[in-house]
């Protein structure tokens, strides 16, 4: 099968040092991210395109970027740089994507988005004759979420989706729709992320999703103060890397500022170390 992957770039966002680094010390993660002065760190925001079949098909670590940009209210304000310029660089438009695969429902929006949202001017889904594909056990938690994560569901998104027609659950580790693909399920981030894992001839490439953002969480007691369940994250971690690591498989990081994808290797101390760092993907073929 004739396939490709590239990278897509959304809005970057700025998170609490403390929340993304969990119990990790202060003194230690300055080291790997800069904060600013509010204390917060820039995480990416990376969506991977797979193209098959005549089929594009995007994949997401939750719904951040999935509201369309709300219109400049003049012409001074500056047009921040999202999804669809990313997207538009690979010479498509919002109405070529057939499918767009969310790994789970949590959003953090951009600041204007949330402004929008909360005075009641919720902006539309992006991608007007996609399928919305992810996890029923996912879906229900969103449709009632526990207090733990209830601020990271944005109940206008949910709607949106419920209400588009174009949802599709998955009970399943595979889809009829997605020729050549797997699903990982991971509940220690929250329950019911669905992490795809693509065949490639070089190996199979797994999207990271929030279960290994960035670089840094290779370290296996490394989580975040967002995780639901620390220790079930931990052994759903090394079960991946293992199997990366046995497989010869890549893994794609949605979060990380600088690395898209890496290799994954075990090092005399059973600690996962990367390598053959990729910053972006182009075409990526099959």
């Amino acid at each position: 099968m004739n396939r490709s992957l590239s990278t897509l770039t959304g809005r970057s966002r700025k998170l609490d040092g403390g929340a993304v680094f969990g119990s990790m010390p202060r003194r230690a993660w300055v080291e790997w991210m800069s904060p600013d002065y509010d204390n917060q760190v820039e995480m990416a925001s990376r969506a991977l395109l797979v193209q098959q079949e005549g089929l594009n098909i995007l994949v997401m670590a939750g719904t951040d970027a999935l509201l369309a940009p709300p219109p400049r209210t003049c012409r001074c304000q500056p047009q921040a740089q999202g999804l669809l310029d990313s997207l538009a660089r690979h010479g498509l438009g919002e109405g070529q994507i057939h499918a767009v695969v969310l790994t789970h429902l949590h959003a953090v929006l951009p600041h204007d988005v949330e402004e929008a949202v909360r005075e009641g001017n919720a902006p539309r889904l992006l991608f007007p004759v996609a399928r919305y594909l992810t996890g029923r056990r996912h879906w229900l938690r969103a449709r009632h979420p526990h207090p733990r994560d209830r601020a990271l569901f944005v109940p206008q998104i949910v709607r949106q989706l419920e209400s588009s027609g174009r949802l599709r659950l998955l009970d399943e580790t595979s889809c009829d729709l997605l020729d050549g693909w797997r699903f990982h399920v991971s509940d220690g981030y929250t329950p019911g992320q669905l992490l795809p894992e693509i065949d490639m001839p070089g190996g199979p490439i797994v999207f990271a999703g929030d279960l290994v953002p960035a670089v840094h969480w290779l370290r296996l007691d490394l989580t975040t103060a967002f995780d639901r369940n620390p220790e079930c994250l931990i052994d759903e971690k090394e079960r991946l890397l293992d199997h990366l690591v046995a497989n010869g498989g890549r893994l794609f990081l949605p979060r990380d500022p600088g690395v898209a994808m890496i290799k994954v290797m075990r090092d005399r101390q059973s600690r996962y170390q990367p390598f053959d760092h990729h910053a972006d993907l182009h075409r990526l073929d099959s």
